[in-house]
């Protein structure tokens, strides 16, 4: 079975067409629960988002900061494993119809295998994978499987990458580039930071892949700020603080669907 490739490029392609930066939330597998993390999921969907990447709970996330390692830590200590990532996938494409891809450090997969990943990941619906912590120039194994699925393969720039590095990360990706738009972990700011606009610039000189931007965003002003420069923008910590912050489950659904809400007005200018 083919994954979703082709969905997450036509979602993409039709935000764009409507003169639109893409909504992509993100939420980790097994929080609060497994079926918990299924419904913020739906929620986040409902409320507008176009694309949401399943984070895999992972024991030392360098990249997250500490709202994502906490949820990560809670979905560890509630024994999620990566059959349930699969039916996160499956569950929340399935409900939507939307593309769903995974967000996951590099130890999971290699210890899991690549090619049962990779189908697994397919039969799911998924539409590929965010790899942060995988170097380009030791990821043509995964490429290959992930090709062979119809799974897209999202590489990870930031500020500090150089324009020749650059061009050599966006030659192996496909799906879209993810943008981080400042040095450091995962987490809400009070400003995106202008290094965001220029490795935006600098990613798009090497590429015809949406260039999409992550880390900080929390806010509908926030993300009305990043459409205006980039095509798709990322919110990850504040949907998930949303949901820690919370007195129960539902109250942490309709809080996400309402930022959900909100980020996809600001997205379109409407913030």
């Amino acid at each position: 079975m083919s994954g979703n490739i082709q969905l997450l490029n036509d979602t993409l392609a039709a935000a764009r067409a409507e003169g639109r930066s893409a909504l992509i939330a993100y939420l980790p597998a097994g929080f609060p629960t497994v079926d918990g993390g299924i419904e913020a999921i739906k929620a986040v969907f409902d409320g507008g988002a176009d694309v949401v990447e399943v984070g895999l709970p992972h024991s030392d996330p360098v990249l997250d900061g500490p709202v994502i390692q906490t949820a990560d830590d809670i979905a560890l200590r509630g024994g999620v494993r990566i059959a349930d990532v699969m039916r996160t996938v499956r569950e929340a494409h399935a409900a939507t119809g939307k593309p769903v891809l995974v967000m996951t450090y590099w130890n999971p997969i290699d210890r899991y295998g690549i090619e049962r990943f990779t189908a697994e990941l397919a039969e799911a619906g998924g539409a590929g994978c965010i790899l942060p912590d995988l170097p380009v120039q030791e990821s043509g194994t995964w490429r290959e499987h992930a090709d062979k699925h119809g799974l897209g393969t999202v590489f990870v720039v930031a500020p500090s990458s150089k324009d020749e590095r650059l061009a050599t990360i966006t030659a192996a990706g496909s799906g879209f580039v993810y943008a981080a738009s400042l040095m450091g972990v995962t987490g809400t700011r009070e400003s995106v930071g202008n290094q965001a606009q220029d490795l935006v610039r600098r990613t798009k000189a090497t590429t015809d892949l949406p260039v999409c931007v992550g880390l900080g965003v929390s806010n509908a002003k926030q993300a009305a700020e990043v459409a205006g420069f980039a095509d798709g923008v990322i919110v990850g910590s504040a949907f998930v603080k949303l949901m820690l912050d919370a007195d129960d489950e539902a109250v942490g659904l309709a809080a996400v669907r309402a930022l959900a809400a909100d980020l996809a007005d600001g997205v379109r200018g409407k913030a």
